[in-house]
């Protein structure tokens, strides 16, 4: 499991990069939520089964973070400077992504 997290950083770096209009932006978050998401089912089927409620939580943390960012992506904060806006999304998002990486490697 300790393997998909540096996969999973190493993608996160390279799909950042890649975030240069709001399109991308919202390719790059399913494609690492989806991720995510994958990674927690197959934790799940693989895991102890005793952490069966505490990845429930986590798969539907998961999907909460995917709806919140998708919407925070195509409604822009008045008042705010885009370029600041996605700036700190990508870093908000980055974040979130690195702590459910870790609770799925402390999951397995």
């Amino acid at each position: 499991m300790l393997i998909f997290g540096e996969y999973l950083n190493k993608k996160l770096e390279q799909r950042i990069k890649i975030m240069s209009n709001k399109r991308d932006l919202k390719r790059t978050i399913n494609y690492i939520t989806s991720d995510l998401f994958a990674e927690g089912v197959a934790a799940s089927l693989y895991g102890n089964k005793a952490h069966t409620e505490d990845v429930n939580a986590l798969l539907s943390t998961i999907i909460v973070m995917h709806d919140d960012y998708i919407r925070r992506v195509s409604h822009v904060e008045p008042g705010m400077p885009a370029k600041k806006y996605f700036k700190d999304l990508k870093d908000k998002f980055n974040k979130e992504a690195n702590e459910i990486v870790d609770q799925i490697s402390n999951l397995v």
